[in-house]
């Protein structure tokens, strides 16, 4: 981790471009697992489970006994803190959920829009590093909410065969209908095709490794996917009222997640920036993920010095991070400046864990910049919307001539024919 000046980041990070030729490779990897699935279903999932997972399945699904096993291996101070989580979530977003309208916009024309809920989710919850029973619930519930029928979730198998117990308790909690042992962009290829024992959804959501992000970019427009998700990504922007131990505890709560994860802090003070970085390596030395968090910081890890807010606040819209800490003397009045980010936390007691696990508002959040046009997940991803039209004889007649107009200048005159035949033999 350095520190840098505005115009040295601007500059490397604009000028950053991805691997291409990696990228390519990735794909070639990614597009033959999605084929294979395609191809042999169930038992490319058995054989890809073997060779990437290095786990010899007996069966795909999660059976009863392991649920029942899992809720013995939980402590009961895990599960009310879940249930706790669950209840904020929830709260937050059924204030997301929308509804049906119509209106009668003039004498027999009545407008509406009808807003259904998707039939078949499938939610992929990543393994790898850590668990990650938190996702469960920020991807489950809001389908809850909305009204999905079928909620499957699928994630990679531990070296044992099983399924780590905190997720599958977690899973069980939120009313998840079947578990899947598959991981990878086989699951995702499984989800989005469906096999013998996985049926085909409609959606997939959740985060994943590269591997994963790819496999939903391919498979999408087969099926709907929520987003395209990358590393973790934090920025904090802090003045002389941030506590610098705070500032870098909340830059390592990031960079724990893995080697690609993203931890910046601006701030107008170089004197902070010093204590800062002095926290930084403090603090990594009794951490326990401290090998990954070196890594992160090495590759991510930034100090960036600017000469006042404004300055501040135009990097932050550059950058669009996933997760932005506004630890300033007024963070509410700065909410106007912020065009572009995930999620914002205001002050030094809103760190960017009370948002991953326990305030309420969805941790599955744009990332690589994506905040520029993409939203948190929510409710309203669960849900579609059907147009309504309805017009009267009368309401039509006084309109046809304007539509046959329309039609005829874009040479559709078959449009016209449908109104015009209408005007002619409305009795018919």
């Amino acid at each position: 981790m350095n520190i840098q000046t505005k115009e040295e980041f601007l500059q490397v990070y604009k000028a950053s471009t991805s691997d291409q030729l990696k990228e390519q490779e990735l794909d070639q990897d990614v597009l033959e697992i999605i084929s294979g699935v395609r191809k042999d279903g169930d038992e490319a999932l058995y054989r890809y489970t073997n060779k990437f997972d290095h786990v010899v399945l007996d069966s795909l699904i999660v059976s009863e006994e392991e649920l029942l096993e899992a809720k013995k291996q939980v402590d009961a101070g895990f599960l009310d803190a879940l249930k706790q989580a669950k209840e904020n979530i929830e709260a937050f977003h059924k204030e997301q959920k929308e509804q049906s309208w119509f209106v009668n916009k003039a004498p027999g024309i009545l407008l509406g829009q009808k807003v259904t809920p998707i039939e078949k989710v499938g939610v992929y919850v990543p393994g790898g590093k850590a668990a990650y029973p938190s996702t469960v619930l920020m991807d489950v519930i809001p389908a809850k909410i909305a009204g999905v029928e079928k909620i499957v979730l699928t994630t990679p198998p531990q070296a044992n065969g099983k399924i780590n117990p905190h997720v599958l308790v977690a899973a069980q909690l939120v009313g998840v209908d079947t578990i899947y042992k598959v991981g990878g962009a086989q699951a995702i290829a499984a989800l989005a095709y469906g096999t013998e024992t996985i049926e085909k959804v409609a959606k997939i959501v959740g985060p994943g490794n590269a591997f994963v992000a790819r496999a939903k970019k391919w498979v999408y427009g087969d099926v709907a996917i929520d987003m395209i998700a990358g590393p973790s990504e934090i920025c904090i922007v802090a003045d002389q009222t941030a506590p610098p131990s705070f500032v870098a505890a909340d830059l390592l709560s990031q960079a724990e997640h893995d080697e690609l994860a993203s931890s910046i802090c601006i701030t107008t003070s170089e004197a902070l920036a010093e204590q800062i970085l002095a926290e930084v390596e403090k603090q990594t030395n009794v951490l326990e993920r401290s090998e990954i968090i070196t890594q992160s910081l090495k590759q991510n890890g930034k100090i960036i010095v600017t000469a006042n807010l404004k300055e501040a606040f135009s990097v932050v819209n550059e950058i669009a991070p996933e997760h932005l800490q506004l630890m300033i003397e007024k963070p509410y009045d700065s909410l106007s400046n912020i065009k572009n980010a995930g999620a914002i936390f205001l002050g030094n007691y809103s760190p960017e864990p009370l948002g991953d696990y326990f305030a309420g508002p969805n941790h599955t959040l744009p990332t690589n910049g994506t905040a520029k046009f993409a939203s948190p997940l929510g409710v309203y991803d669960f849900m579609k919307k059907s147009s309504i039209i309805s017009y009267s004889e009368e309401a039509l007649l006084q309109a046809t001539d304007s539509i046959i107009k329309i039609a005829t200048v874009e040479g559709l005159t078959a449009h016209a024919n449908s109104i015009q035949i209408r005007k002619d033999d409305p009795n018919a």
